[in-house]
Formats: structure tokens, sequence, C-alpha cells
């Protein structure tokens, strides 16, 4: 395929990758047949919306595409034992991983549990001292003092811990399952074996609020009346985005509302979150990826391993603002330390070779919490799996990050049946694992080889890919309300991006250490305003801001940009090219 616009090597050293033949051709169909603007239609085609999908998928109904749970194996018994546990008012133990899923499974079950009168212990490992998931002390030690324990976003891998219990144990999980099952109660999990993969898209939260759901149901049966599920829906979205759960199926549903939900401001953890990340406008999953995403999971990385979960399920307003104040400052360690270890990280995989399946690097005293931020960061530098490792001695603990087709949970987990891994699991975007130093080097080559069957390495890092043409004059806030119901959009259902082409630049002002503020014309709209965050580490910014008069066509996604009350159209600009007159 042509490069879109014939931009073979952009300022930013990618080449631009328009819409397939096919989807152009669906997107006029579209446009004809529903009279949406091009630009929605462009996004609804890329999605394969039906014609006659189209309405329904611009308002998705949350009843209509909630599957039944009990099509999930083990979920009558889970929900059997918990009802059962609710009216016995036994002791329950709620036993999380450490991560926003974890937290947000953890927090949907404390606050269900807190309205039906009953108060559950919480318990989240320390990341660096008990690892990963269940471990035997603290099963065991939490089976002497529980009738049930809950494993919410761990525990389907964990037969040792589980037999140790003592008690009763339902497992509400999303992670890959292995040959067996854990001796307990109940394993609910899309991602089983035995499962037939339909569901696997959910993040644990999903799978707890299924679970919920279907205890719901069997109360309402008794004639009793369970809290209002939907109100916890902002809990449920949070973890699906922070998660980089796909965003479609009942995910989309779920996240769009509990975006609603969220927008309302009615759970006192993530309104002191928000306003310590200073959101001062209705939540997005922007919002929720990059701005209380990251704060959740500071206590899990760098932290107390509960206070993200304590945030997300407390009711008292003085004890969220303190937990919000204390994670956001964690937040600000844990990015400093990011920094350095993405750097030292960055340097060792270029020197390594980044044209390969994998990317990976390794290396004594990184901190175990930053580890997998750094492979997500490595994953996006070079559009494939990566893997980053902190040694303590000669144990190495690492996380990875996937691209999409590329199932890595299901590789690590190979990686372990063979022997070259101390222990490792996952999913399919992200896994963890251990391994010993001498054991390090043969694992990471099984593991490209694994990956390259899969097809990783194939796409190039340096393609942008684009959803077609927009002019300035069509830029507007109404467009973005349109393509914002075709939403929303975050991991399997990428953001619209756009290329404006052949624009002048007007104004050009660099703004802080490396962004860069442009006003944009084509010489017959009133032009478009633009923000290019980060433009000045490379080339992007130095030649736009020397321009010499010279046109360029540029690329990025539209945003509105509220200030004094009043809307306008931004561009949150990626990319640019300079444009070849004829």
């Amino acid at each position: 395929m042509d490069a879109f616009l014939k931009v073979e090597h952009s300022l930013t050293g990618r080449r631009w990758v328009g819409p397939a033949p096919e989807i152009e051709r669906a997107c006029e169909m579209l446009e004809q047949q529903t009279g949406l603007p091009r630009a929605v239609c462009s996004i609804l085609a890329r999605r394969s919306v039906p014609v006659e999908e189209v309405a329904g998928f611009l308002e998705p109904k949350l009843k209509e595409l909630l599957p039944d749970p009990r099509l999930m194996k083990d979920m009558d018994k889970a929900a059997a034992r918990f009802v059962q546990a609710v009216t016995r008012r036994e002791r329950i133990a709620v036993f999380a991983d450490y991560d926003v899923d974890g937290g947000s499974s953890a927090a949907l079950l404390l606050v269900w549990l807190r309205e039906m009168g009953l108060e559950a212990r919480l318990y989240v490992p320390d990341r660096i001292d008990e690892g990963y998931g269940p471990n035997v002390p603290a099963m065991r030690a939490l089976g002497a003092r529980h009738d049930l324990i809950i494993c919410v976003d761990c525990g389907t891998l964990s037969h040792e811990p589980i037999a140790a219990a003592g008690c009763d144990v339902v497992v509400l999980d999303h992670h890959l399952g292995g040959e067996t099952l854990p001796d307990c109660v109940a394993v609910v999990n899309p991602n089983r074996q035995d499962e037939s993969g339909e569901l696997g898209y959910l993040c644990a939260a999903g799978v707890v609020f299924l679970m919920l759901v279907e205890a719901g149901r069997r109360l309402r049966e008794a004639g009793r009346a369970g809290p209002n599920l939907m109100a916890m829906l902002d809990l449920v979205a949070l973890a699906t985005v922070a998660d980089v759960a796909p965003l479609i199926g009942v995910n989309r549903a779920l996240v769009r509302q509990g975006l609603r939900i969220m927008a309302q401001r009615g759970r006192p953890g993530l309104v002191a979150l928000s306003d310590v990340a200073r959101m001062d406008c209705a939540p997005n999953t922007y919002h929720l990826g990059f701005l209380l995403g990251p704060r959740v999971n500071a206590g899990g990385r760098i932290g107390q391993a509960d206070m993200g979960a304590r945030l997300l399920a407390t009711a008292s307003a003085v004890e969220a603002q303190t937990l919000a104040h204390q994670l956001d400052q964690l937040n600000t360690e844990r990015r400093e330390i990011e920094t350095a270890v993405r750097a030292a990280a960055m340097a060792q995989a270029e020197a390594r070779g980044l044209d390969g399946p994998l990317v990976w690097a390794a290396e004594s005293g990184w901190h175990p919490g930053v580890v997998g931020i750094v492979a997500s960061r490595l994953k996006e530098a070079t559009n494939r799996p990566a893997i980053v490792i902190g040694f303590d001695g000669d144990e190495g603990k690492g996380s990875g990050r996937s691209v999409p087709g590329v199932d890595l949970g299901a590789a690590i987990q190979r990686l372990a049946s063979e022997g070259l891994l101390v222990k490792g699991g996952g999913h399919r975007m992200a896994a963890g694992l251990t391994v010993m130093r001498d054991k390090l080097e043969p694992a990471m080559e099984r593991l490209g080889e694994l990956l390259a069957k899969q097809g990783a390495g194939r796409g190039g890092a340096a393609d942008l890919r684009l959803d077609g043409l927009l002019m300035p004059g069509a830029a507007t806030v109404e467009l973005i309300e349109g393509l914002d119901k075709v939403g929303p959009y975050g991991a399997g259902a990428p953001g619209p991006r756009f290329a404006l082409p052949d624009l002048q630049v007007r104004f050009a002002k660099r703004v802080g250490e490396s962004h860069l503020k442009l006003s944009l014309s084509d010489g017959i709209s009133a032009g478009i305003d633009a923000i290019a965050f980060g433009a000045f580490e490379g080339d992007l910014g130095p030649r736009l801001q020397d321009h010499g008069g010279a046109r360029f066509h540029v690329a990025g996604r539209l945003e509105v940009n509220t200030w004094g009350g009043r809307q306008s159209v931004q561009l949150r600009m990626e990319d640019a090219a300079e444009a070849k007159s004829a």
C-alpha cells in the first residue's frame, strides 16, 4: 500500500499508513446510508460495524450486552457460596492483587458487602516480600480466622497456597489458567483452559461484577434486595481501562456507563484522587488510564500494597483525601525511579537490537515496581513485545507487555512449563515472570522464538496509522461529540487519528521544556490550534518552530479545549511531514 499523503519518512521518522481499501469502501457505504460525518463513518468502518447495527452501537445498552454470568464455569458455585456466606454472616477475607484491577475488584466486594452490613478483611500481598498472588503463609493465616477467602485478580495457578488455606476459597480471576485448577469451591475465570474464550477479554473486575450480578439475582429469588450494582460501574470502568482490557463487547458498555457514574462524583476515593490529579472536566478513558490508574497503582509499586484498594473502598472523605495525597506523592517518586530505569533499559535494548520479535532488558537493582511500566514504554517505542527484569542477587523478577495479536501470557506460561522460568503467567497483553540469572539468556531467546511464531516483529515500528483526511474547517466540537459516541477508546479500540493536509504554521511557541503550541491554517477556514507534547525531544519541535514558511501535513487526535467557559477544538499533534509542492 502506498504511504498516506506520500509520507514515507515524517519528522518523527515514521511512514504514514491510511485505511485499507475495504475500510474506505465500507466508510463510503456507511456515509451514504446513515448521513453521519465521514470521519465518524471511518471509525465505524474500522470497527466493522454493519449499517443495521450503527444506531445500537452508538448508544450501547448494558442490559442488552451483559452476558448471562452463568455462561462461565463455576459461576453457580461461586455465587451460591458467596450468598451463603452473606446470609450466614460469615467471616470473609478478600485476597487481591496489588494493581488497579485487583484494587478495584477488591473494592467492589468490600463496598457490596458493607452495604449488606458485613465488613470483610482486605489482604494485598507486598510486591517485593511476597510477590504476586496467594502465598502459603498469608493464606494459612487468613484461613485460620475466616470462613471464606475470595481471591480476586489472582489465584488461578495458586494450587499450594489455596490448599494451605484450610477454609473455603473462591477464585475470581482472568489470568491464563493451567492444565489443572486449584482444589477449591470455584474458579471463575473466562481464561480457564476449558472455557470457550468468548469472555476472555474481561478484566478481573468484570468477572467480579458478573458474580455480583448473579449473587443479586439469587438474593432477589430469596426475597431480599442487594446493593445497586449500577452505582459501582465506576470501579469496573477504572479497572477495565487501567488493565488495558480491550474495549469491545460488554467492556465498551461497562466503561461507557462507568464514566457517567464517575462524573457524578459519588465515590469519595475517586473524587479525592481526581482532585489531586487536577482533573477539571468530565472523566474519559485518558484520565482513567493515565491520571487515576497510575496513582492507584503507586501504592502497590513502591508503597503500601493495599493503599489503592483502601482508597477505592473507603466511605470516608477524610480518609480518601489522606490516601489520595499519599498516593499522589508516591506516584511522583515512582516517576523519578521509572525515568532512570527507562533510560538504562532503552539503551540496553538498543544495544541488543530493536528489530527482532522481542525487546528486553535486565539489570540488578531495578525496582520491581516499575519494570512493568518500563516494559510498556519499550513496547510503545518499538511496536514489539517487551520484557524488563530487575535482579536481586541471582533471582530476577520481571514484567512484560505485548502488542495486539501476540499472546504473551501463553508464551510465558510455556517457558515456565519448560523449566526456563521459576514461574510465570498473565494474560494476552501483560505477564509477569521470575527467572534465575543463569537461565536469562536462554529464556529470552526461547521467548523470542515463541513470539516470532505468533507474528511478533513483523509490524514496522515506524508506521503511523491514520483514519483518513480531515480539513480544519470540519474539525468542530460537534464532530468530536459524534466521534465520542463511537468510543470509548483504548485497548482494542484505538482512538481516531486524522491527517490534516497542506497547512501553514501561523504561530509556534515553545511551552515548558519540550512542548510546542501552534496555530495552523489551510488559508480557507479559521484554522486550528494544536499542541505537540514532547516535540522538542526530537526533530518535530525545532522544524515546526523554524518553519521558514514551509507548509506541512500534520497528524493527531482531536480534542475539546475548555477555557473560560468556552469550548474550542484543539489538535493533539503526534507527527508532521513537509508538504511537497507538486
